[in-house]
């Protein structure tokens, strides 16, 4: 393997002061970095962990919005052997105690806009003290000699976003890691190409595609969080050519018509989206905006990480939301279903081997080293792979299975329809009817009537939606994925008001 430490992403024989880093992060204007200035800095971390005394193993935070020194400390963690642990800034306070607790946190680095988040009797170094134990005066430029990672040695701790209950530690190794990275960088990737980054670092989507830029010896502009303005602007301003990003963060951009009027974005070539579903809805708004853009839908869990799927081995094109072909047929099956349709299990070298503290979870997840995504795929006649929903969303309404996002691909099939999320609602008599939220295209004003009249015309009756809210634009959870337990709260509060859109 080219590396033995997940921290080591850096070509070394590439052309080290080329920028790696175009940071917006500071109002000040971009701070720019090459990667030499990177793996400096990031030997410069390492070097004060070690010198410090922190063992091998040791579990090392960082809660801040994305930024230079946010690399910097996650490279410089793993190089000195420590476990570092990207945590979500947007829980609430009282989780991120329990996460800090749970991986027993002895650092955390830190912005000001977080520190908060961080109990006091945890020792932090902020990125934004000017002062003598703040980043710039504790971490100097340097020369750190990498610890190479063990077999199965972990180099990151993701927590899960927690969506039933509390969040679980991933521990993830160096070696399954730079795997799955290895999958990913010998094809179109080349170091030419400038990406733009704005979902969170704490989030697999983010961090894997930081690091898949880091091995190509490629650059990326880096923005603190994702708002669509700052974003259309920084991709026109610097001519970003690649983007890796959640399908909901295209969704805002390609409404903003009169800000792409001003801004041109058709730079960008390449578009991976993933992390949640795709409608071709989305998909032919993105292509009347980027009429040149190869748009890939890429596929993954926290905890098998995200090179499951990849090209088809005979050459032929992956279609419109195929997630790809299985990297090796052994790697996937499908359960609880037909032989074409059910759920993924999945196996490969970047899966995790337990969740951290939770044997029971554990149990559940992991049975004779399958691991069950939960979500409900369909397989095609070329051996394609589709994402169908997610068994856990899945409701039975009259006794047909309904899956949210089958719904919501017929529904943004409508021309006035920009963006549709659907949840169930209880009922007497059905057990539970699908109901939607719908964000219409500029200036559409089409009635709850018509929609429904589209939705009966067009898929099996018993999917239409029984009540419909016209919304301007859609509740996110921390992930910049949907939060859906928002809108099913949501409806049942519209439901009992009768107040759902004529």
């Amino acid at each position: 393997m080219r590396w033995h430490n997940l921290g080591d992403l850096i070509d070394r024989n590439g052309n080290l002061d080329k920028e790696a880093i175009v940071d917006l992060a500071l109002p000040g204007g971009p701070r720019i970095y090459t990667h030499r200035q990177i793996d400096r800095l990031a030997d410069g971390v390492a070097n004060y962990l070690f010198e410090r005394g922190f063992a091998r193993g040791t579990h090392i935070a960082i809660a801040a919005f994305n930024r230079a020194e946010y690399v910097i400390a996650y490279f410089g963690i793993m190089r000195a052997g420590c476990i570092a642990v990207p945590v979500n800034i947007k829980l609430p306070r009282e989780t991120v105690d329990y996460v800090m607790d749970d991986a027993a946190i002895a650092l955390a680095f830190v912005d000001a806009a977080n520190r908060g988040l961080v109990r006091d009797n945890i020792p932090v170094i902020n990125f934004d003290d000017a002062g003598p134990n703040g980043f710039a005066a504790t971490v100097a430029p340097g020369i750190f000699t990498s610890v190479v990672a063990g077999p199965d040695e972990v180099g990151q701790m993701l927590y899960t976003s927690g969506s039933t209950g509390r969040p679980k530690g991933v521990p993830l190794s160096h070696y399954g890691q730079l795997w799955a990275i290895s999958t990913r960088t010998s094809g179109a990737q080349n170091e030419a190409d400038r990406y733009i980054i704005a979902q969170p670092l704490f989030h697999m989507n983010g961090l894997f595609a930081l690091k898949t830029i880091f091995a190509t010896n490629a650059s990326v502009v880096l923005l603190p969080a994702f708002e669509t303005r700052s974003y259309i602007e920084a991709i026109a301003k610097y001519k970003v050519t690649a983007a890796g990003a959640v399908p909901t963060m295209w969704a805002r951009v390609v409404k903003e018509t009169e800000l792409l009027a001003r801004n041109d974005i058709t730079s960008v070539r390449r578009l991976m989206l993933g992390s949640a579903p795709m409608t071709m809805g989305l998909w032919d708004k993105i292509k009347q905006a980027l009429p040149n853009v190869t748009i890939s839908i890429g596929y993954g869990t926290t905890e098998a990480g995200p090179a499951v799927f990849g090209p088809h081995p005979n050459g032929i094109p992956t279609p419109p939301l195929a997630l790809g072909y299985p990297i090796t047929l052994d790697s996937v099956k499908l359960v609880n279903g037909s032989e074409n349709e059910g759920v993924l299990l999945m196996r490969n070298p970047a899966l995790m081997d337990h969740y951290h503290n939770l044997p029971q979870q554990t149990a559940k997840a992991i049975t004779d080293g399958w691991y069950y995504s939960g979500d409900v795929m369909r397989r095609d006649d070329n051996g394609f792979y589709y994402f169908v929903g997610r068994a856990d969303d899945m409701f039975v309404c009259s006794g047909e299975n309904i899956y949210p996002g089958e719904v919501e691909k017929l529904l943004e099939r409508h021309p006035q329809v920009q963006q549709a999320a659907v949840v169930p609602l209880p009922d007497e008599e059905r057990s539970q009817v699908p109901v939607a939220f719908i964000v219409t295209r500029a200036n559409a004003k089409p009635s709850a009537e018509e929609i429904r009249k589209f939705t009966i015309a067009n898929g099996p009756a018993y999917q239409h939606p029984r009540r419909i809210e016209f919304v301007n634009e859609l509740p996110w959870a921390g992930t910049n994925k949907i939060d859906r337990k928002s809108l099913i709260a949501r409806a049942r509060s519209l439901e009992a008001a009768q107040g759902w859109s004529a």
